[in-house]
């Protein structure tokens, strides 16, 4: 029996390789670096299925150019890559990788926001400067987590995984969403509110028109001055030239960005020389376990796909109602 062709656009951890190798003729792509666009092109012309990366934009020509593609399967969350609604169209299933990787993220965002609030890489960086001569009862003061108020931007699984680790700091814990639920204590309230009470923001919205630099010059003057944002988000949701101004002027106290616009971020960009910066390289997910679960459920979405059987994990679900099935 022919085995369908699938195109891997990453080198994703060996339990999920695993499994699409043994249903699969599979093409792998195992550079260190994403492949490029024409690359994609070019390797998707005869293949059934493709599991793709956060790093690859899946658009009309992608699909157009495979016209045997009966699923994307996305490993990553989000899914702000892949041109879902020209994929809803044509009847393509895309899936994606909820639920496995909320704790590994909320981890992360939560330890962006102690390291900016203490500012531990600053103070790494004091000592490997040579600069720590004695104890010294005004060196690098940062803020208080007990007592303070945590916003949470987007509270969905991640957003509530946050606030629940807020509820043993003591922080008061205010969010904005939506779909407005109660959990871990959490008060819902306007956009507008959360920029003026909160001490911390913390950032877990989609990419969307809407959320697109949604942190800007305006919503940054909202922000208290003593404010740490943390972005664990997408990096397009923060306007970082908008940032960078309010971070040198001391508009706010400090940022933690996982994620930044462009990634990776350029070596010349001014955010990189500021000391109240922190950014690291897309790190929320990135634990071992947490990365092998993503590669099972993303394997598994793509064979699902090639079977013709339901996705477990489908974002555009609705195609299955327009084929008639429940």
């Amino acid at each position: 029996m022919t085995k369908p062709k699938v195109f891997v656009t990453r080198n994703i951890p060996e339990k999920g390789l695993k499994i699409v190798r043994e249903y699969c003729e599979a093409d792998i792509w195992l550079d260190e670096l994403p492949p490029a666009h024409d690359e994609v092109l070019k390797r998707v012309r005869d293949i059934d299925g493709l599991l793709s990366a956060l790093t690859e934009q899946i658009g009309e020509d992608i699909m157009d150019a495979a016209p045997n593609l009966k699923v994307i399967s996305n490993y990553a969350v989000g899914v702000d890559n892949i041109d879902v609604a020209m994929a809803t169209v044509r009847r393509i299933p895309v899936g994606n990788t909820p639920g496995v990787l909320t704790d590994a993220t909320a981890d992360m965002a939560f330890a962006l926001l102690l390291a900016a609030a203490r500012r531990i890489v600053e103070a790494e960086h004091f000592v490997q400067a040579g600069r720590w001569k004695t104890w010294n009862p005004q060196l690098l003061l940062g803020t208080d987590l007990a007592g303070s108020t945590l916003g949470i931007i987007g509270f969905g699984r991640i957003g509530q995984a946050v606030a629940k680790r807020a509820v043993g700091f003591d922080l008061r814990v205010i969010y904005h969403d939506p779909a407005q639920q109660t959990a871990f204590g959490a008060i819902p309230v306007d956009l507008k509110t959360l920029f003026h009470e909160s001490d911390f923001v913390s950032l877990h919205v989609p990419l969307t028109a809407e959320t697109r630099h949604m942190i800007n010059a305006q919503t940054l003057k909202e922000m208290k001055p003593n404010a740490v944002l943390v972005n664990t988000s997408r990096g397009p949701v923060v306007d970082l030239q908008d940032l960078y101004n309010a971070l040198r002027t001391n508009q706010i106290f400090s940022a933690a960005l996982d994620v930044t616009e462009p990634e990776p971020i350029q070596l010349d960009d001014p955010l990189l020389g500021l000391p109240n910066c922190i950014v690291i390289p897309h790190l929320g997910s990135a634990s071992r376990h947490t990365r092998d679960q993503m590669a099972v459920l993303a394997a598994q979405n793509l064979i699902a796909g090639l079977k013709g059987d339901r996705l477990p994990y489908c974002v555009n679900s609705q195609i299955y109602n327009l084929d008639g099935q429940e």
